[in-house]
């Protein structure tokens, strides 16, 4: 009888690092699952940053400045809300090993979190990873209306005051499509990925707090 194979080495940050670079990521089959599956789809989305969606009625919900947005507060909250069963979506890809990776990575200061509460509680939230002037989009979610919406425009708007480049949102979804998302080739994709890569972005240029007018304008024009 033979011996079962061999498990693989575990994944460290580092080699979820240099996956990222180089075009992958991973997922789980579900939150149980044991093993990571890594993924480089033939077509990519992305959120072109100079040609973000936002409707009206969500840019009055932005000035009307309904929620408190702060960033990089609480990662383990942010996560465990993008891992929540939810209708149409009663699996998660987050299991136990990218939960682990992704907050020592947020530890390190490579991932980071758009966040938006109201009245002391967290109702939505993004959360991604950093690489020069690349921002890979990882999961958002939303417990009150148009909160995640609400931190994509902040996330865009950090990301063009920050210097980045290309916002990476994996695979396209008809929600992501309504607010802007594309899909590109993988060829193009490896094109924008290397030039961003070679930028210095800075996600902390940008202040939580700041304006709303100024945080439309920069996620609408970048100026």
């Amino acid at each position: 009888m033979s011996a079962p194979p061999p498990k693989p080495p575990p994944i460290t940050p580092q080699i979820l690092l240099r996956a990222y670079a180089a075009g992958l990521f991973p997922m789980a089959e579900d939150a149980e699952a044991e093993y990571l599956h890594w993924f480089d789809p033939r077509e990519r989305g992305i959120f072109p940053l100079e040609s973000l969606n936002i409707p009206k009625s969500l840019a009055k919900t932005i000035r009307a400045e309904k929620f408190e947005i702060r960033v990089d507060h609480d990662f383990d909250a942010v996560l465990a809300g993008c891992a929540e069963s939810r209708p149409g979506r009663e699996k998660t890809w987050i299991n136990e090993t990218i939960a682990a990776l992704f907050r020592q990575l947020f530890e390190m200061g490579f991932v980071h979190t758009v966040e938006a509460w109201r009245d002391g509680e967290l109702v939505g939230g993004l959360y991604g990873l950093a690489l020069g002037g690349a921002f890979f989009g990882e999961s958002m979610f939303h417990r009150a209306t148009d909160a995640s919406k609400v931190c994509l425009v902040h996330l865009v708007a950090r990301l063009r005051r920050g210097g980045f480049s290309l916002l990476d949102a994996q695979f396209i979804t008809p929600h992501l499509a309504s607010l802007g998302a594309i899909e590109i080739s993988r060829a193009d994709y490896r094109r924008r990925l290397d030039a961003a890569l070679d930028l210095r972005g800075d996600f902390h240029a940008l202040d939580p707090q700041a304006p709303a007018d100024e945080v439309l304008r920069l996620a609408r024009t970048g100026a």
